[in-house]
């Protein structure tokens, strides 16, 4: 979760202040980290062959038993080919193209299919960040929006992912996620000159956050969403010079809008490096660590490779923590969320997974207001997503439970 003021306003008095970390970008120590990354997800992929098999042997794995046979895998939007980056874009705007099941009563806003998931996420943001299930939950919902583009739109692909440890490297506008061809998920925004540095915190009286604008700000103007139609929001959407904007009608009101993004390769490279993602990966030794690193402790100066990319995205609704999923980039983003998790947790699978020590934290953004204590036993739910309330103790695993997928 980014820190928009709106979140701010919920943490509490006593909120720890660390030093603001200083990016190592040395070419040296970034490869250094890329290889050292891959050698992490060389071993997860090993331990998820063991414990596929290990499920095909023993029968486990929930209502479908998940083996190497049968396992799906997500790959790097850029090892795909142009061929089937554009079945993926395709099958996305044929979600945006389907009516929305969310009654207008709940959401009067939502117009298709892809808006469901917006006003799903927009409900609970409160409920699903900061908390015990931040993970597990955006786990089961992209998982839900990559089976809504398989069963409802054709798409005969998995959910891709976005590698911002690329990105950092080659540049946002350089990414084949965001170079603006028909095989991208489009670029950025048209430009907006002299705008101010988008500063988080200061209102909160915590030590203030700059990020540097980046090379747009307006309307997408290239690639398959260069005519997309944005529904719903804003409910918080930070803005040049520490403004927050915000739809007096709701953020569950019709507000129809293009599709803005202000791509920064500078926020990408400060925050969600090679060296960063390597961080998250080896620092941590439990989960609550793990995922307070990963989002950014309030105070530290760091939005986490979390809320690095978030911003590095940037527009509307990108900025906008409630509304985030607007961006069709949304999903990528938390394929690699997931994937950064899924490396994690295969490193010590039995405390990291199935013990009652996998999840931390409480059922409220940072505990507020309070609330109990989340565990493995607790739902999650997903609204007109049109996904069942699933136990957090059937998703932990992505071998487990409705899933069989893993990383490559």
């Amino acid at each position: 979760m980014r820190f928009g003021s709106l979140a701010l306003q919920l943490l509490p008095a006593a909120s720890v202040v660390l030093a603001a970390p200083t990016p190592d970008t040395t070419p040296d120590t970034i490869q250094t980290a890329v290889d050292d990354i891959a050698s992490l997800a060389d071993q997860a992929f090993k331990q998820a062959e063991t414990e596929a098999a290990d499920n095909e042997i023993n029968k486990r794995g929930g209502e479908n038993t998940c083996s190497w046979r049968n396992v799906s895998v997500r790959r790097e939007w850029g090892s795909l080919s142009k061929t089937q980056r554009k079945a993926y874009t395709d099958a996305v705007l044929c979600l945006q193209e389907k009516p929305a099941r969310t009654p207008a009563e709940v959401a009067p806003g939502a117009k298709t299919r892809f808006d469901d998931y917006v006003a799903t996420h927009i409900n609970q943001t409160l409920q699903i960040h900061y908390t015990g299930n931040f993970l597990v939950w955006h786990r089961y919902y992209t998982w839900l929006y990559e089976r809504a583009l398989r069963d409802e739109c054709g798409y005969t692909g998995y959910q891709p992912y976005w590698d911002w440890a690329k990105s950092a490297i080659i540049g946002m506008h350089d990414s084949p996620i965001f170079d603006g061809s028909d095989s991208s998920m489009s670029g950025d925004g048209e430009f907006i000159p002299d705008r101010e540095d988008i500063i988080l915190g200061q209102a909160q009286g915590l030590p203030p956050v700059y990020l540097p604008v980046g090379e747009g700000g307006g309307c997408v103007k290239s690639g398959p969403f260069k005519d997309m139609v944005v529904n719903l929001g804003p409910a918080a959407l930070d803005l040049p010079g520490g403004l927050v904007d915000a739809n007096p009608e709701g953020p569950l009101a019709h507000n129809p809008r293009c599709l803005k993004r202000d791509l920064s390769t500078e926020v990408n490279r400060r925050y969600a490096n090679a060296t960063a993602v390597l961080a998250n990966l080896i620092q941590p030794t439990n989960v609550y660590d793990f995922q307070m690193q990963m989002q950014g402790v309030p105070g530290s100066g760091s939005i986490g490779i979390h809320g690095g990319p978030h911003y590095s995205l940037g527009g509307d609704p990108g900025r906008d923590v409630f509304t985030s999923p607007g961006d069709p980039a949304f999903y990528l983003h938390h394929a690699n969320i997931d994937r950064i998790w899924w490396i994690w947790q295969m490193l010590d699978p039995q405390t990291r997974i199935h013990s009652s020590v996998a999840i931390a934290g409480t059922n409220t953004f940072l505990n507020q207001p309070p609330s109990a204590d989340t565990t493995l036993e607790d739902y999650v739910e997903y609204g007109y997503a049109d996904g069942p309330a699933r136990q957090i103790k059937d998703l932990m695993s992505t071998l487990g439970g409705p899933f069989c997928y893993i990383y490559l």
